[in-house]
């Protein structure tokens, strides 16, 4: 669901300025609250591999196929893109 979320805000952002091509995206992930499958919400520690292999998923198919992502682990319980690199 994170990787989702990540995809498709930037590709909002992509959108919205009208960019060509995405070279590079720089997200910080803490730990997210997550509530899914009929349990209750609870924090999870999002794995950087696990994270990076649903977004290339999710992306493949978008103007993002070829965009490396970065991913920086910090304190906290949100997630948010820091830098994109684009034309």
């Amino acid at each position: 669901m994170l990787a989702k979320e990540i995809v498709d805000e930037v590709l909002k952002i992509v959108e919205e300025k009208k960019l060509s091509k995405v070279s590079s995206v720089s997200v910080e992930i803490g730990q997210i609250a997550l509530a899914h499958d009929g349990h209750d919400e609870h924090i999870e520690d999002i794995s950087q591999e696990n994270l990076l292999f649903g977004i290339e998923g999710i992306s493949k198919n978008t103007i993002l196929k070829d965009t490396k992502f970065n991913i920086k682990k910090i304190d906290g319980d949100h997630w948010k893109i820091t830098e994109i690199d684009a034309q």
